[in-house]
């Protein structure tokens, strides 16, 4: 199933963006070895991240979404999990 996960930066998210970005790549490289990263980037005005990853479980998409490095490190404030259906492309 899919997830979307929004990461909103936190007052000094663009900081520490930056020192805590090569943690948090490699905690997505699994799921990008096996094909669970469908789109993944920063928002351009700066407000923080979109992820559209997938997973089994609500459950195990806020599982990761906590623990990823940018929340743990306060980039992200807050972070906001929608289950998603992908349309396009098919």
């Amino acid at each position: 199933m899919k997830f979307v996960i929004l990461g909103y930066d936190g007052p000094e998210g663009e900081a520490k963006r930056k020192i805590h970005r090569p943690a948090h790549l490699a905690n997505l490289e699994p799921l990008t070895q096996q094909g669970r990263v469908i789109l993944a980037g920063p928002l351009t005005d700066k407000t923080g991240s979109l992820m559209v990853l997938e997973f089994d479980s609500l459950a195990e998409a806020e599982q990761f979404a906590n623990q990823d490095p940018y929340m743990v490190n306060g980039v992200f404030e807050r972070i906001e999990i929608h289950p998603f259906m992908q349309v396009l492309p098919k």
